[in-house]
């Protein structure tokens, strides 16, 4: 199911003490969100708009050659170019 697919009824949520505001659960479950994720918050013509983020560690970013790489090995898969991970490993003497 794709969250555009699904529209919830409107639902009405309080803000408590803290500007804290309670997902209502078909909400929550529509954008198919757990406890812990993050979510960016924008105001988009008078109304708040909620979006699923996800935050990436610089670290875990692929540099340009690696995504070279990765291109390149996509185009081979896409080419019908490739070799199970059996040969490889054979090749190499593993």
């Amino acid at each position: 199911m794709s969250v555009r697919d699904f529209a919830p009824a409107a639902a009405v949520s309080r803000i408590g003490q803290r500007r804290q505001v309670v997902i209502p659960k078909a909400v929550f479950e529509a954008l198919q969100l757990r406890e812990g994720d993050f979510v960016e918050m924008t105001v988009e013509r008078g109304r708040v708009a909620m979006r699923p983020k996800r935050l990436v560690d610089i670290d875990d970013v692929l540099t340009s050659r690696e995504v070279a790489k990765v291109r390149q090995g996509e185009a081979q898969l896409k080419a019908g170019r490739s070799k199970p991970w059996r040969a490889v490993k054979r090749e190499l003497g593993r």
